[in-house]
């Protein structure tokens, strides 16, 4: 089965993809394109999954470089392959022709950033945490200081939770509220004391109040397509042991 991958019109003309589940070698409830070397999928698989993602964007599976993601806003910037000790962070930029930033997810956002006037180009894993936490705004900033410009930067969120199938509990709504009252419109009523909370909407938000005026989300569901996609949230609603790991990368 040959891989299914979302671009995204604002990031042309440069190789990215938000990759789905579809055409990997994993089999059982990894079924598919399993890429988390977290996982307790074979690492084997694992490999040979992650080798079809970087030939699709033509680089060397070592220059796909990713994180030891920790729900952080730390960024880091990358030149050249990572140590096989990856670092702890939640996004990277890179200024680096042929290297490509990959992150994992399994319903919080992924996030790929551009200024290809520039030449920069941005990398992130954003849950609500790190979302709360301003790692959006630590990645722009960082893409920055490498040149890029706030205004020509574009933004594209792949597949995450929407909000129909993110139920949260109050103390949540009242951490974001307490942190700004307008984000209290990114929650709505559910079910008793639960509330709905919209991810890419938020996340929208915060990419254009840190000056990124051209962003959208691809508007894929994480939880609600079982066949494209890994979800967290489903796997552990199912009783799962574990769950598979989507990657999206963008490269110079």
């Amino acid at each position: 089965m040959t891989l299914d991958i979302i671009t995204s019109p604002l990031l042309a003309p440069l190789r990215h993809g938000f990759f789905t589940r579809r055409g990997g070698a994993s089999s059982g409830i990894f079924a598919g394109l399993n890429c988390g070397r977290g996982s307790s999928d074979l690492s084997d698989a694992v490999a040979l999954n992650r080798a079809r993602v970087a030939a699709a964007l033509g680089v060397e599976p070592e220059r796909m470089v990713g994180v030891r993601q920790v729900h952080s806003a730390r960024v880091i910037t990358v030149t050249a392959p990572l140590p096989l000790q990856r670092p702890e962070a939640d996004a990277m930029v890179s200024t680096t022709p042929g290297l490509a930033l990959a992150v994992l997810t399994a319903d919080c956002q992924p996030v790929l950033l551009a200024d290809a006037a520039a030449g920069v180009i941005g990398a992130a894993h954003a849950g609500w945490r790190g979302l709360r936490d301003g790692v959006l705004e630590a990645t722009i900033d960082a893409m920055a200081a490498l040149g890029a410009a706030r205004g020509r930067i574009r933004a594209a969120i792949g597949p995450t939770i929407s909000q129909h199938a993110y139920e949260v509990g109050p103390e949540l709504f009242e951490a974001f509220r307490d942190d700004d009252p307008q984000s209290a419109r990114f929650f709505a009523p559910g079910k008793g004391d639960r509330l709905l909370f919209d991810l890419p909407g938020y996340g929208l938000h915060r990419l254009r109040a840190a000056g990124i005026a051209t962003a959208e989300w691809t508007r894929h569901c994480t939880y609600s397509d079982a066949e494209r996609f890994y979800s967290y949230r489903r796997a552990t609603h199912l009783g799962e042991a574990d769950y598979g790991r989507l990657i999206s990368a963008i490269r110079l």
